[in-house]
């Protein structure tokens, strides 16, 4: 999800041709399985932002509405907190050529209404997705079906539906892929890939209030930029069922603030740390206090229409941009080892990410003399008019890391760089979405699913441009795009990860956003509550967590 939004470790991939399942599984120290369903008292109190959009699933793809999505809604797969993926409400996922899928539902599973999870639920809920006339924010993510290319067209009207998904009966239906894809399973754990019930066509903007939904929680009430309550929803019978009496999300618009609340225990978990205290967290918290390897990368984007980095001399200005960044310097003065300076587009703990070969890849190393050299060749072809802006939402910790970027980048070049703050994440991503946002503004990727894909398509496809995805820049290469498609049908992981190298060698030419650092997980927990994980992709297992 585009941090913008959201998140995740290692997943087990299927591969070769034969017969392929996820079995119907459960337990483990980190399933949440055993208990009837919440537990008793006071709720766990966490941290939040005011999602950017109603609570639909499919028009998710920042981390405030993520984690809510997450929490109230079930998947065919759940990922467990090491990234290894488990049957939610599939029964079984099988394929004989990793091309045509047939998906088996568990009997018996409900909505919070009392109405039946079936195979159309997902059916439907895929073809709304999809289609064009319904402007999802994560309608990119089912390009890999078939029929795709139809519903997805300009003049699509909203009744079109996706040719490679059949319902066979209640409980079954098919999904066929343009090409074979192994890795398919892994993904359906995102929340794109949730099943809505019938009500939510009935009346979409009152469902994104308050969702029907199928998953550990249920939404109680929904008070805009102060909070979200979550309350354990009966209905679900899955391996993630909530251990406490449910969650209340406090929107913070200071870090500090909540930081504080953490000390004092007013908030029981919280997945960020304000910049102040980075350097004193760990002592004050001692075992409360997490800083691990996580899945998110860090980027600032660069829309391909703006004037000043289009054309020849602005890729020459982008790489002379990215040149003037100590990130290094940056990481180690200001995040005190809680972030890795980029070496490529892929968060280190994903396979394949992480990488130091990618050709091109000293683009991302400090060189004041290059960066000036580049910015020269740059001025000769098209002069910079005004001056470099940086934006970012204030109602978190980056104030400091864009002006020490900004800093960096003033100082090396000699030109005017700033950071142009919003105060408050939604109206940040709101321009964003409207493409009304000029100059540079802060991006990266929070996992979705455990896959290197996931951080190359959902951000830099053609197909997750022009408001389809998360490509909010608007970048678009076809060779670009045929790499990955060629990464989706390759034999097995080791063949797919070649093709993505050789894809982010292209992102290092074209430099569609410049990367920053590898964050990790970090955060910490009060004294109240215990069995405290974080998952793969940085965000706490709420429902695993007792009081």
């Amino acid at each position: 999800m585009s941090i913008s939004r959201r998140s995740m470790i290692l997943g087990t991939g299927a591969a070769g041709t034969a017969a392929l399942a996820l079995s119907a599984c459960g337990g483990g120290s980190d399933s949440g399985d055993g208990g009837s369903g919440g537990g008793s008292g006071d709720p766990v109190y966490a941290n939040e932002t005011e999602p950017q959009n109603p609570l639909i699933p499919t028009n998710t793809n920042e981390v405030g509405g993520g984690r809510i999505i997450t929490s109230v809604f079930a998947g065919l797969v759940y990922y467990k907190a090491d990234g290894t993926v488990e049957n939610d409400v599939a029964d079984s996922i099988e394929s004989d050529d990793n091309q045509t899928w047939t998906i088996k539902v568990k009997d018996g599973q409900k909505f919070s209404d009392d109405s039946p999870v079936t195979a159309k639920s997902f059916v439907d809920a895929w073809n709304f997705g999809a289609n064009t006339k319904n402007a999802q924010l994560s309608q990119s993510f089912f390009e890999p079906i078939e029929g795709f290319d139809k519903v997805s067209a300009d003049k699509a009207t909203g009744k079109e539906t996706l040719s490679g998904l059949k319902v066979v009966d209640d409980l079954t239906f098919t999904v066929k892929l343009v090409s074979e894809q192994s890795d398919f399973p892994n993904r359906l754990g995102y929340s794109a890939y949730s099943p809505l019930p019938e009500s939510f066509y009935d009346d979409t903007k009152s469902f994104g209030e308050k969702p029907v939904s199928n998953g550990p929680y249920m939404v109680d009430t929904w008070d805009h930029d102060q909070q979200i309550v979550l309350v354990p929803n009966d209905k679900y019978d899955g391996p993630r069922k909530a251990k406490n009496a449910g969650v209340t999300f406090t929107i913070y618009s200071s870090d500090d603030t909540m930081y504080g609340d953490l000390e004092s225990g007013e908030v029981d978990v919280t997945d960020l740390i304000p910049t102040s205290a980075l350097s004193s967290y760990q002592d004050t918290l001692g075992d409360r206090a997490v800083n691990d390897p996580g899945a998110v990368f860090q980027s600032f984007t660069i829309a391909q229409n703006d004037p000043n980095f289009s054309g020849e001399a602005g890729k020459l200005r982008r790489k002379a941009i990215s040149r003037a960044i100590n990130r290094k310097q940056i990481c180690d003065k200001l995040f005190y080892g809680t972030r890795t300076p980029a070496t490529d587009f892929i968060a280190p703990v994903i396979p394949g990410g992480g990488e130091k070969d990618i050709p091109g890849a000293e683009v991302l190393e400090f060189d004041e003399a290059e960066a000036k050299k580049l910015w020269e060749q740059a001025e000769k072809k098209q002069p910079f008019k005004g001056e470099f802006t940086l934006a970012y939402n204030a109602d978190a910790p980056h104030k400091d890391w864009v002006d020490a970027v900004c800093n960096s980048i003033a100082n090396t070049l000699g030109i005017t760089a700033k950071g142009k703050p919003f105060p408050a994440f939604g109206d940040f991503r709101e321009q964003i979405t409207k493409r009304e946002l000029k100059g540079a503004f802060r991006s990266g990727w929070q996992a979705d699913y455990p896959s290197a894909y996931n951080f190359l398509g959902p951000l830099y496809s053609s197909a997750a441009a022009d408001g389809k995805g998360s490509n909010d820049g608007d970048y678009k290469n076809p060779e670009f795009d045929d790499l990955l498609k060629e990464g989706l049908s390759a034999a097995d992981e080791n063949a797919a990860i070649e093709k993505y190298k050789a894809a982010e060698a292209i992102l290092m030419e074209d430099l569609p956003a410049i990367p920053l650092w590898y964050q990790n997980t970090f955060g910490g927990f009060s004294e109240n509550v215990s069995d405290v994980k974080y998952g793969w992709d940085t965000v706490p297992l709420y429902y695993a967590i007792t009081k």
